[in-house]
């Protein structure tokens, strides 16, 4: 059996500059970023582009062997697929299977009961119950599903998808039990709860501000003046709890006591405040849908009126005509609009009835009918982490293999972390997904075939998408295996003392290259401490800041973007999302930005453990 040559990776392969290096190690994303929302180009043709300059310049300008770079490429591909796509598609078959049965209007009236308000829910579903699916799954998993549950509720596709997104933010650092924290523990040497005490020191300062953007979002400036005390009470009690639990507690359920003392913290708000006015399904206040239900009714029974009565009034010249023929056309309507005032009135109870059921709370049954698989996903990802089922798991499901055809090291001469791949097959998190979808088929009785075909239909959907995440994880792969990705985080990281302004940069570009803060940390976490030390700054601090930023970046990365446009059923829309997102996106860096840096100082140092 034949092995790759050697490979390892130059730091200034052009030229020998580290500046020229970097500037071409940048221009795969650069030109990702422009294609998408520039020239709006479809987001897998953009890939694809960005995908083609990074093999060449892997190929001419880092000079790593053509077929390591195709294996690094293949590599990328098999990631996005398993795990990523893995989830995304095992996701959006619960949600079409939730779909195919009556339950699924069933869950928006039991999600409106709550709130009739949406910018209420937007914080009650994306912000709250996505913080604990972030907390059990990650990787796209709390984008899916909390945007399917939006849309449920009656809010557009496009909102679903940007609310979605960005409430995916401060819960990530501590997502899928802490994996960032324990990834960034691993490459940086640094003890597990040192890390986590500094990283709750800063996500819960961005905790404090999405649910003000997310009201924003939904309902504009009204918005934010009608309901900022129920969005300033849950930021202050995710982040309050974060803080709590990161610092004190188990870093492990950081997430899951999070989100549920904001849920618990929101729930009593409303029982004695509620916003002004409520904004409902239309995007118009409660009262305006009403008027607008009222007019309706009112101009339907004016209509009827005038075709019953209009021959009694033609007394003008001309209007014999008229009424003549108002009358023989308009007696017939007018005989409709009494018949259908009569069966409504002779029905009048069932009609009221079936009113108040379709609008109405539905019934404890019905309730825990609509909502079993979330339940479900809550339940199965639950027992996933209790240690004995989580060790057996791993023993059973889990192998890690050094993917064929690669051999490389660092430029520090020690082989790169990426090319090593660990599979967890039953244990994964789309596996997971998978059991649950099942579970739900039993419990919604789903026939066996009716199931496979809705299976079907997802892959269908989901084509285009597919190819974009496959193409976005070749490039980070290709990029960060090459040495591309590691000659940018160096050039960022000789800025000197000016470094601690750059360092949440660094995780930002990280996040949005990789889609996952975890990936982020295992790439530029033991380079953030080099800097660190190198500079004088606190290397706990650098490398909080790494992941604690880097978590702004997630909903620009393409393959988010992917899954929240496939989960609304928006193919082609992340462009849009990324235009929509992106000044969010670069405001909270430059927030977190402006924390970290006074963090490094005298002015909030004493915030660093």
């Amino acid at each position: 059996m034949t092995t790759a040559a050697a490979f390892q990776q130059p730091l200034d392969p052009i030229a020998g500059s580290l500046a020229l290096s970097a500037i071409l190690a940048a221009l795969p994303l650069l030109i990702l970023f422009v294609l998408l929302g520039v020239f709006r180009m479809k987001a897998y043709q953009a890939a694809l582009i960005s995908l083609a300059l990074s093999i060449i310049l892997a190929v001419v300008g880092w000079k790593m062997p053509v077929g390591q770079v195709l294996s690094a490429t293949g590599l990328g591909a098999f990631y996005a697929i398993f795990p990523i796509l893995w989830i995304l598609i095992n996701a959006l078959w619960i949600y079409k299977l939730t779909v195919a049965t009556p339950w699924f209007e069933v869950l928006g009236r039991t999600i409106r009961s709550i709130s009739d308000d949406l910018r209420i829910l937007s914080i009650l579903i994306a912000f709250c119950f996505g913080a604990l699916l972030e907390s059990l799954a990650g990787f796209g998993a709390p984008v899916a599903i909390a945007a399917a549950m939006l849309m449920a509720a009656g809010m557009k596709p496009l909102k679903s998808a940007m609310v979605a997104l960005l409430a995916n933010t401060a819960p990530v650092a501590f997502g899928a039990m802490a994996a960032p924290i324990i990834a960034l523990n691993g490459v940086t040497g640094i003890p597990l709860q040192e890390l986590s005490s500094m990283t709750g020191r800063q996500t819960p300062f961005i905790a404090l501000v999405v649910p003000l953007i997310l009201v924003f979002l939904v309902d504009g400036k009204r918005g934010l003046r009608q309901t900022w005390p129920v969005a300033l009470v849950a930021g202050a009690a995710f982040g309050l709890a974060q803080f709590a639990a990161s610092n004190f507690f188990i870093v492990e359920l950081t997430d899951v006591v999070a989100a549920v003392v904001t849920v618990v913290a929101v729930l009593l708000m409303l029982r004695v405040w509620q916003p002004s006015e409520i904004i409902g399904m239309t995007g118009e206040t409660r009262e305006a849908e009403k008027a607008g239900e009222t007019a309706a009714v009112s101009e339907t029974e004016s209509v009827g009126t005038d075709t019953l009565t209009g021959a009694g009034r033609g007394s003008a010249p001309g209007a014999g005509t008229s009424a003549g023929t108002s009358a023989a056309s308009g007696g017939a309507a007018g005989g409709a609009t009494a018949v259908g005032a009569g069966a409504d009135g002779g029905e009048g109870d069932g009609a009221a009835s079936g009113t108040t059921s379709s609008t109405g709370r539905p019934s404890g049954h019905d309730v825990w009918m609509a909502i079993a698989p979330y339940l479900v996903i809550i339940v199965v990802f639950s027992i996933a982490q209790v240690p004995v089922v989580k060790t057996w798991l791993t023993s059973i499901g889990s192998t890690t293999f050094l993917w064929p055809g690669l051999d490389v090291t660092g430029n520090n001469g020690k082989p790169a972390a990426a090319q090593t791949l660990r599979f967890d097959h039953i244990r994964a998190t789309g596996t997971l997904l998978l059991f649950s979808g099942i579970i739900t088929m039993v419990l919604y009785r789903i026939a066996a075939g009716r199931g496979v075909r809705v299976y079907g239909e997802t892959l269908k959907q989901l084509r285009w998408t597919i190819l974009t995440v496959c193409s976005v994880l070749a490039l980070s792969f290709v990029m960060n295996l090459s040495g591309q990705t590691t000659t940018l985080g160096v050039a960022l990281a000789s800025a000197g003392s000016f470094f601690a302004l750059l360092s949440p940069l660094l995780g930002w570009i990280g996040v949005a290259l990789t889609g996952s803060d975890t990936s982020s940390n295992s790439l530029f976490g033991a380079l953030q401490v080099a800097a660190a030390n190198e500079t004088g700054l606190s290397p706990t601090l650098m490398a909080a800041a790494n992941s604690s930023a880097g978590v702004m970046g997630k909903m620009l990365s393409l393959q988010n973007l992917a899954i929240a446009s496939a989960a609304v059923g928006l193919e082609g829309a992340e462009g849009t999302l990324l235009r929509k997102l992106i000044g969010w996106s670069l405001g909270l860096l430059a927030f977190i930005t402006v924390l970290i840096w006074l963090q490094s100082t005298s002015i909030l140092g004493w915030m660093v453990p």
